[in-house]
């Protein structure tokens, strides 16, 4: 496990940011489930409204939800985190944080669906904000570059077929001509990668998925420099009003505490059944960046170090084949999600009308079953295709 500057991330998960003096000693944080924070005296609550940092209502900060927000921005080498209600909530007062009407904006065609509706039904429609989409390629990103570009939103690995950007090159152009940089690095979570090294001006999550780990949680995150942060905290953030509550952060934070443990289940598991998959008759291709017949195997090897349980792959067969693979495995529940304990698959073409998807493309998490009971899943579900 990588350090993170001055120590080791399972050290830094298990203390950094707390101080148990301030709790009687508690191993754990407790969770300040409070709307509000009062005074002795009118000069007291007068101070803190003229000092950063205040506690004063939990719609702002909580004690609870500052620690969870130490820890991650510490895992992703960056100066301070956000944490807010949802996925959907960092990522969509991040993007605002950087546009105004009239502005454009580059993204991918696979970045998460919500995400495009984002961009195309709202930003589109009721502040002119044009978006370029994209194949996934490093180069077509900095050919859709427009004059009025002001932001390029990124997921790497992709939320599809997990292609691979190179981060570096494109955070280069956009610093170069002012565009901000915004990525969704929810699959290889910060243990893997860290685009804030790379030049990415913000970073957000899920945290519903792998930070909390234990699908009992909606949250997200975002994590950039002290200066950005703070704009989304004192604008969109505040004004939008997508906190999170403390018991969520409180759940956050015991889901860090195992993250090294469970990315590395997650990891050897899936890469273990990618391999298995990409040798099967039955399989026409598999999209993991581990892969060697990856096409961007050795860029994924010099961004990533390592690789989540995320990946994707395409059966030979036609619509109801692989509905009939999905439906008959047992280990596996069909669900939207991913990143928790449990494993889960779902067939990406749905309705089989999506003409970006193949008909027989079936994406799976795998979560924290024994590696063999999985594959032997898949292989009797296979033979009924």
């Amino acid at each position: 496990m990588k350090k993170n500057n001055d120590m080791f991330m399972e050290t830094m998960l298990a203390h950094y940011g707390e101080d148990k003096s301030m709790y009687h000693g508690s191993v754990i944080p407790p969770i300040f489930q409070t709307s509000l924070f009062t005074f002795e005296n009118m000069e007291a609550i007068s101070n803190a409204f003229n000092t950063k940092g205040s506690y004063l209502y939990t719609r702002g900060l909580n004690p609870t939800v500052e620690v969870a927000e130490k820890k991650i921005a510490k895992l992703e080498c960056g100066e301070r985190a956000k944490l807010f209600s949802s996925g959907m909530g960092a990522i969509s007062a991040s993007i605002l944080n950087f546009v105004k009407t009239g502005d454009h904006i580059v993204a991918l065609k696979t970045v998460y669906g919500p995400t495009i509706n984002f961009f195309s039904k709202y930003l589109a429609n009721k502040f002119n904000i044009k978006t370029t989409y994209v194949e996934a390629t490093t180069d077509n990103v900095i050919d859709a570059i427009k004059d009025n570009t002001t932001l390029i939103y990124l997921e790497s690995p992709t939320s599809l077929v997990f292609e691979v950007l190179d981060l570096k090159k494109i955070a280069a152009v956009a610093k170069k001509r002012g565009i901000g940089t915004v990525i969704d690095n929810t699959w290889a979570t910060p243990l893997y990668q860290n685009p804030l090294t790379m030049g990415i001006d913000v970073v957000v999550h899920s945290a519903s998925k792998y930070l909390s780990g234990h699908s009992d949680v909606v949250a997200g995150v975002a994590v950039a420099s002290e200066e950005i942060i703070q704009s989304i905290f004192e604008v969109e953030h505040a004004l939008l009003g997508a906190k999170i509550a403390p018991i969520e952060a409180w759940l956050i934070l015991r889901g860090l505490r195992t993250l090294p443990v469970r990315m590395k289940h997650h990891s050897e598991s899936a890469l273990k059944i990618a391999l298995y998959l990409e040798k099967h008759p039955k399989i026409k291709k598999v999209n993991h960046p581990g892969l060697k017949s990856h096409p961007n195997y050795e860029l994924a090897k010099q961004q990533l170090s390592g690789y989540s349980g995320l990946f994707s792959f395409v059966i030979d067969s036609d619509l109801q084949g692989t509905r009939r693979f999905v439906d008959n495995l047992q280990f596996f529940n069909i669900g939207v999600s991913w990143g928790g304990f449990e494993s889960l698959a779902l067939n990406l073409a749905y309705d089989g009308k999506n003409k970006n998807v193949e008909t027989g493309l079936v994406r799976v998490s795998i979560g924290l079953e024994n590696t063999n009971d999985l594959l032997a899943d898949i292989e009797q579900a296979l033979k009924l295709v």
